[in-house]
């Protein structure tokens, strides 16, 4: 019918932007000079070969009752012959998450790791009384208000293992940490310190909060257990220490400190020995995270012109990189498999969240309604 070809067209898409937007490939998009020239109704895998392609996917689709089947099939354009094959069955009404699916098989296929079609992303905007936390797929789909608390809450970090988000919140008048369960949407205090409890990162394992608290007069880094206990202090400087990120194997942190004169990148052990610093070039830099194979640290840096722009460096200090260059580019954070950061970005007007390979290359823009700021980017399930 005319409903299930449209759902198949939808599937199709899915796979096509899923494809186009992973790293590691590239798209090889029709050519209709190619087929009028050569008077062709249907490519062959051929002709896909002519065009450049080493890979063709094909899509065919059968519909059992209320059901949609999707077999996909992968063909070698050099050999012309089928090398990989699948199927995946779900009610019609789930063709979204179908297509992720199959580009999550795909990718598996050709790579050996896992896809990242199916992940989620959580963000702050700024609503009628204050900010509240949302919730979409990794393309922006299927976004969902996560607080209704009329207050201000930023700073969401994705539990690695469970379905919640740790956040900063001034609910209760000064900022303390809490969590929402994404499927219930409960929110539960998890610190009440005096002062402020800020820039919450929680450990890979899971089981452990790094945070900024200045309940004894400064701002200082401590790491929390999930029930908001303190397990450690981890800085003791008169600076204002914050910002911190855990390493991929949860043993090192990179935090941000001014205790040189200016807003720097430094490297500590998860239990705050061996203190050292990592950026020299930029007047400022703030908001560390890790490359998946921890070799890399990116961060946000004040460039020439006074803009602040996403930057990259090794994590010996060397190789410094800007990968940023339109509007004011803030809160980076990668994708799970390391091949993607999305981060804030006010380079079209106000504030919205975009998304960007790891080297700076195919910028995307992800939200549309402005005043969106604080994205991370949660795990692969």
């Amino acid at each position: 019918t005319h409903d299930n070809s449209v759902l198949m067209y939808y599937v199709t898409r899915i796979v096509q932007d899923d494809i186009d937007f992973y790293a590691d490939f590239e798209l090889i998009p029709l050519d209709s000079f190619f087929l009028r020239t050569y008077e062709i109704s249907e490519m062959s895998v051929l002709g896909w070969r002519r065009l450049g392609a080493d890979i063709l996917v094909k899509l065919e689709a059968e519909f059992p009752g209320d059901k949609m089947r999707v077999r996909w099939r992968l063909f070698d354009t050099v050999r012309q012959q089928q090398f990989a094959r699948g199927m995946v069955e779900k009610q019609k009404g789930n063709w979204r998450v179908m297509g992720h699916e199959i580009s999550n098989d795909i990718v598996h296929t050709l790579t050996g790791e896992d896809g990242i079609f199916l992940t989620k992303i959580v963000y702050a905007r700024e609503v009628k009384d204050g900010k509240e936390l949302f919730i979409a797929d990794y393309d922006g789909a299927n976004e969902k208000q996560l607080t209704f608390t009329g207050s201000i809450n930023i700073s969401p970090s994705f539990s690695p293992t469970k379905d919640e988000v740790y956040f900063t919140s001034y609910m209760r008048g000064d900022p303390q940490l809490f969590k929402v369960n994404i499927n219930t949407l409960e929110i539960v205090q998890i610190a009440n310190f005096p002062g402020i409890v800020a820039a919450p990162a929680v450990s890979p394992d899971g089981d452990k909060i790094a945070c900024v608290l200045s309940k004894d007069g400064n701002s200082e880094i401590y790491v929390l257990d999930t029930k908001g206990r303190v397990i450690k202090r981890l800085t003791r400087h008169s600076a204002i220490d914050t910002a911190p990120s855990w390493s991929p194997d949860g043993r090192l942190i990179a935090f941000s400190s001014d205790r040189a004169g200016s807003p720097q990148i430094y490297l500590m052990d998860s239990d705050g020995l061996n203190v050292r610093r990592l950026t020299f070039q930029g007047s400022y830099n703030d908001s560390p995270i890790w490359s998946s194979r921890a070799d890399r640290i990116t961060f946000v840096s004040r460039t020439k012109h006074g803009r602040f722009d996403l930057a990259s460096i090794d994590t010996s200090g060397y190789d410094y990189r800007i990968l940023t260059e339109l509007g004011m580019n803030e809160n980076p954070h990668f994708s799970p498999d390391g091949k993607h950061i999305v981060f804030s970005s006010s380079r079209l007007g106000p504030q919205d969240i975009f998304t960007m390979d790891i080297t700076g290359r195919n910028q995307r823009r992800l939200t549309r309604s402005g005043k969106c700021s604080n994205p991370d980017w949660g795990p692969i399930k």
